[in-house]
């Protein structure tokens, strides 16, 4: 019964309504993002097995071929391997290592911030000295000086971003948490005796999702953007290996010569961190009930 109560006054419910679902629809960069994220997750997953090349294969005899010549659609690279086979299987690289990291980032950032903002006092104090600690250092140089001593691999260069990028979560988790601590179905579940804990993850987690979701669209978006930074200087994922980053970082010395091996993971880049930042934006008007006509 009290739970029943609490879910009736609590406005958790308003980020999922139908309502929100029909104003993120008539975003239509949100949903052509959408739309174009789905379509590259799945050239992804599927794509490699109908190319009749792998991205391994090398052809000499064919180096350096343009666009369109035979089955290589997107030409060849300098060992002869087929562009469109490394840029899909890169592409599953760096969007599942912006999606891992993405979701750890989220899971630490947003347990800081309840924990912080429900609290308050000394531990909301510590907690937040010590975001604010790591965000006095420049994300990028924090970046690289993990990378350059830690082997790189896609699983630590997961957890690298994710280090550097639960600070902006915790920092709008807490100050969102904050706010609705002192709301009435908050202060009725203090009255009936219920643990901080049954609180934190009951009513306030399902009442920040909102700007959660809209932040782990960000940090999607975000993450990529670092993979193929750090992976473009050499401290990312290894070849043979492929990543959009160090397809870039193998194309710069042949941008003359064959100009397609850097614009294909380049576009791969631009399009995938513009979309994820258009789906955020959608998620962002929808959840504001001021958007509504």
């Amino acid at each position: 019964m009290a739970a029943w109560i609490l879910t009736s006054m609590s406005p958790a419910h308003y980020w999922w309504h139908s309502r929100t679902v029909r104003r993120f629809l008539r975003h239509r960069l949100a949903c052509a993002g959408l739309a174009t994220i789905v379509l590259m997750g799945l050239a992804c997953i599927f794509g490699p097995w109908l190319l009749p090349f792998d991205d391994l294969h090398i052809d000499l005899r064919h180096r350096f071929a343009p666009p369109l010549t035979g089955w290589h659609l997107l030409g060849t690279d300098p060992l002869g391997r087929d562009t469109l086979a490394r840029l899909l299987m890169a592409g599953r690289i760096s969007i599942l290592v912006g999606f891992l990291s993405m979701a750890i980032s989220i899971l630490f950032g947003a347990a800081v911030g309840i924990i912080a903002g429900y609290y308050g006092g000394r531990i909301g104090g510590l907690l937040m000295r010590i975001v604010d600690a790591f965000l006095s250092f420049p994300s990028v140089f924090l970046l690289l000086a993990l990378a350059a001593f830690i082997k790189p691999s896609p699983l630590m260069i997961t957890v690298i971003i994710a280090v550097t990028s639960w600070m902006e979560v915790a920092r709008i988790v807490e100050t969102e948490v904050r706010s609705l601590r002192e709301r009435e179905f908050i202060l009725a579940a203090k009255m009936l005796g219920l643990s901080g804990r049954w609180i934190m993850v009951r009513e306030l987690l399902p009442n920040v999702m909102g700007p959660i979701i809209v932040a782990a669209t960000l940090t999607v978006a975000r993450a990529i953007l670092l993979e193929a930074y750090i992976s473009f200087l050499g401290y990312g994922i290894q070849p043979p290996l492929p990543s959009w980053g160090n397809m870039l970082n193998g194309a710069q010395q042949y941008l003359l010569r064959a100009p397609w091996l850097a614009l294909a993971p380049g576009l791969a880049i631009t399009l995938a961190v513009t979309c994820f930042n258009f789906i955020g934006d959608g998620i962002r008007n929808a959840l504001d009930a001021r958007g509504e006509l």
